[in-house]
């Protein structure tokens, strides 16, 4: 048996060919690596201007100098601070356009170096003030405790001297009555007893209820200086500690907002006159060779 080979179009003689997606994905990432390298080679090729190099760094100066830290610990945003202003002066430096000569170097040297020792100073200002406030804290707590321990002790005076007066009370009140019951026996049934025995138990009752009186007024003379000494000792150590109350508050207020914006403009300030002190210097030297050269 003998097979023919069927004749006519292939099937897919009318149809594109098809990319696999792998071919596309990698023409696509070739295609935006040679516009990739095409910007780059265009943004490379732009060399700033010594004009625009000096605009730059002048706008980052003025910027970084005004720059204020909201909340504190101030001190924590120091480090970032400085390395950002160390960023804009290198790249001053480092531009292809751009040449600074020593005194520059110098100036520049100082400025830093004194911005960083007054940041140092600030930040042990502002460590101080965080152990105030810790320290105003725990006087508070302090102050709370005297005024409790005063409170309690205070109550338990009270107590005792309650305690002791109506016991003294109770025992003169006794004593009165006793010589109010011999007064009695002058008269009526009482009579019988002899003038003698009276007078002996009227004078005893009399001697006990003077000593009582003396112990109840005694009493009374006490707590009043018991109460006297805790107050007198609840004063002495409540203004102690309100005295460092105010201390630290004072030195608390002092510290409340940034003060090191101050410094950092200065020395931002400074900077800008450096470079622009730097490039009058360049301008005079390029115009005295030019004027060389002329001659």
């Amino acid at each position: 048996m003998v097979y023919q080979q069927r004749t006519g179009a292939p099937r897919n003689s009318g149809r594109r060919r098809e990319i696999p997606k792998h071919e596309k994905a990698k023409a696509k990432t070739t295609g935006k690596k040679h516009r990739s390298s095409r910007s780059y080679i265009s943004e490379e090729k732009h060399v700033l201007t010594p004009e625009e190099v000096v605009g730059r760094t002048l706008n980052s100066l003025r910027i970084l100098g005004n720059q204020r830290f909201g909340l504190s610990p101030f001190y924590e945003h120091f480090g970032r601070w400085l390395a950002n202003l160390g960023d804009v002066l290198s790249e001053f430096e480092s531009s292809p356009t751009m040449s600074v000569d020593d005194q520059f170097v110098k100036e520049r040297s100082q400025i830093l170096s004194n911005v960083r020792l007054q940041l140092e100073e600030r930040r042990c200002k502002e460590v101080s003030r965080e152990e105030a406030i810790k320290n105003l804290s725990d006087n508070r707590i302090l102050l709370g405790r005297i005024e409790k321990e005063y409170t309690t002790g205070k109550k338990e005076i009270e107590g005792r001297k309650d305690r002791e007066i109506n016991r003294l009370s109770r025992n003169v009140e006794g004593l009165r009555e006793e010589l109010d019951h011999i007064d009695r026996m002058k008269t009526g049934i009482f009579r019988v007893v002899s003038k003698k025995v009276r007078a002996q138990k009227e004078a005893e009752a009399t001697q006990r209820l003077n000593f009582a009186q003396r112990d109840l007024s005694s009493a009374v003379q006490y707590f009043a200086g018991e109460q006297e000494r805790l107050r007198d000792e609840y004063e002495r150590r409540k203004q102690l500690v309100m005295q460092q109350i105010r201390g630290l508050w004072k030195g608390i207020e002092n510290q409340e907002f940034d003060r090191s914006l101050e410094d950092r403009r200065a020395a931002c300030e400074a900077l800008a006159n450096a470079v622009n002190a730097l490039i009058q210097r360049k301008n005079q030297q390029i115009a005295e060779k030019k004027k060389e050269d002329d001659l």
